[in-house]
């Protein structure tokens, strides 16, 4: 029995469950310091759970039609972020390809290309609203230029690593140039790809919450300005936990993805 308790925590505290643990018990008892010091402003942890044990228990209640819970909220933003998201994809993947298989359209695209990546997103939110005269649009129309630059960038890329010997082949079996694509450029830089839409999608979930704060209406981003400008921290807490909660699922969903798609374990 000792030597089967012994194993059990050796592999415990081996595991990848046990080492995180300190990491975010470290981040809690760091807030906590820093609370005691200001305690006039900031919430300590339990302070801050017994706080939003309401959003936390009812994360889907309706009380009005400002009066939302977190769930609604957090979906809300999960929404624009998608149709953005995917909309961007739409776009940059077939602009990737193009720019990788065609150096006339590297040398017209990448200095564009280069001119606007380093641009905030937030500065596109004012020609947005300016277009669009809606707040709903104009925060998708942000997340799809968002989502743009890293998977353009990484699916070009893919398309310029595809083996040499690949496109010898297909070339000595005479294959057509629509079928080299599909058969061959395509699933060889399925992993560039993925890179740039997983880095495409954090930058996009990042960049909601300030969109929402500024945009104002239903959103995870609204709600943390809200309840800033009510001085409850504790909230903001919370939705700190929820956002970053949130992007993990959301990385870890396409990590999956491209594992099922690839056959290849996800780096990441």
């Amino acid at each position: 029995m000792g030597f089967k308790k012994n194993n059990f925590l050796e592999k415990f505290t081996n595991s990848q469950v046990f080492l995180p643990l300190i990491g975010f018990a470290g981040i809690i008892v760091l807030w906590w310091i820093i609370a005691l010091f200001r305690s006039e402003m900031m919430p300590t942890p339990p302070e801050a759970l017994a706080k939003n044990l309401d959003f936390i228990l009812h994360p889907f209640y309706r009380r009005g039609p400002g009066d939302l819970g977190l769930g609604w909220l957090l979906l809300a933003s999960l929404r624009r972020v998608c149709i953005g998201f995917l909309l961007g994809a739409i776009v940059a993947i077939p602009v990737g390809f193009l720019i990788g298989m065609n150096n006339t359209a590297w040398q017209i695209l990448n200095p564009v290309i280069q001119v606007f990546k380093p641009v905030s997103p937030l500065v596109w939110l004012p020609i947005a609203l300016a277009i669009f005269n809606s707040a709903e649009p104009s925060a998708i129309f942000v997340i799809f230029i968002t989502s743009l630059w890293s998977t353009i960038i990484n699916t070009a890329e893919g398309v310029k690593n595809v083996p040499a010997e690949y496109l010898e082949v297909a070339q000595v079996l005479e294959m057509p140039r629509w079928k080299q694509l599909v058969t061959v450029m395509l699933p060889a830089s399925l992993p560039y790809i993925f890179t740039g839409l997983r880095i495409s999608l954090g930058i996009a979930w990042l960049v909601i919450v300030a969109v929402e704060m500024l945009t104002g209406g239903i959103g995870i981003g609204f709600f943390v300005w809200d309840e800033w400008n009510r001085l409850n921290v504790s909230s903001v807490f919370l939705a700190v936990f929820v956002i970053g909660i949130t992007g993990l699922i959301l990385d870890y969903a396409l990590a999956k993805l491209q594992t099922l798609v690839t056959h290849r374990p996800a780096r990441g």
